[in-house]
């Protein structure tokens, strides 16, 4: 019996948690699939023996991963906001989601192929609209009201107007 954490995040898939715990564990530091269950019945959305539920870690994070079937969709209202220290990191994480089926949105946001929710942000946007400066804050925030992928040269050059 593995042990879980107090708190953790259960995100439903329809049949393929595992293959979405994988892609997670290959594309981000600090994350790994830790146990694959099997359903001891049968259930609406499987057979018994079918994968169930995985336990899994995306940055740090513990989740669980529900094969419950296709009844229930992601939305917007629920991301995993990623930290980015540079344009390298962030062209990464962006294209590795976008990349294998995913679709980009604006604003930093992106969604991966299984419908869950990213916002790859780097720190250097952060630190701009949250200046206390509002005149920066306001130029970066003007300037990645135009992008979907946050460019951080675009943003560095907002801040110095």
């Amino acid at each position: 019996m593995s042990t879980l954490a107090k708190n953790t995040i259960c995100l439903w898939y329809d049949g393929d948690a595992e293959e979405a715990a994988k892609f997670y564990a290959a594309t981000f530091p600090d994350s790994s699939v830790g146990a694959v269950h099997r359903a001891p019945g049968d259930f609406p959305a499987g057979k018994q023996g079918d994968v169930l539920t995985v336990e899994f870690i995306v940055m740090g994070i513990p989740c669980i991963g529900l094969n419950g079937g296709p009844g229930v969709k992601h939305n917007w209202a629920f991301s995993f906001q990623v930290a980015t220290v540079d344009q390298e990191e962030t062209d990464r994480y962006w294209n590795a989601i976008v990349g294998n089926g995913g679709h980009a949105s604006d604003c930093g946001w992106c969604q991966d192929k299984w419908g869950i929710s990213w916002q790859i942000t780097p720190i250097a946007l952060t630190n701009a609209f949250t200046s206390p400066d509002r005149a920066v804050a306001a130029r970066a925030f003007d300037a990645m009201m135009k992008m979907q992928k946050i460019d951080v040269a675009a943003i560095e050059a907002a801040v110095r107007g």
